[in-house]
């Protein structure tokens, strides 16, 4: 079923895509609509508030293993998104799949793949996928 959802909203986007055609249109717009993703979240806590960033140096034991980093990492929010702050994040990221799905489509491929073959990858390797 979650394929099908996929495969339809990939095939929704080919037949709504009219101005964008081109790959630098569409490579262009997914980069703004990154950028109105970051915006989003930015207004979140300078204009609204309704979340906070601490950021801080992550700090791990000398001792921990892999596994245990999970347990001592932060990720620096405090707070949570108002209703009007979450429908704007919603949407932002809502545009950056349809970008997303229009890359795709340029290049035939097929957006379920790429995110199963992503998730074969992640469970295969498993928290040693992004160790660096």
């Amino acid at each position: 079923m979650k394929d099908l959802l996929c495969d339809q909203f990939q095939n929704t986007v080919s037949e709504y895509l009219i101005r964008h055609r081109s790959v630098l249109d569409i490579m262009a717009k997914y980069q703004e609509s990154n950028a109105r993703v970051n915006r989003a979240l930015t207004k979140s806590v300078t204009s609204c508030g309704c979340v906070e960033i601490h950021a801080t140096r992550q700090r791990y034991p000398a001792d921990a293993t892999l596994e245990q980093l999970r347990d001592h990492s932060m990720d620096h929010v405090d707070g949570k998104l108002c209703d009007h702050c979450r429908e704007v994040l919603e949407a932002e990221l809502g545009n950056n799949l349809f970008y997303l799905a229009a890359l795709c489509n340029v290049f035939d491929l097929n957006l379920y793949d790429v995110l199963l073959k992503e998730h074969k990858k992640l469970t295969a390797l498993g928290i040693y996928n992004f160790a660096d």
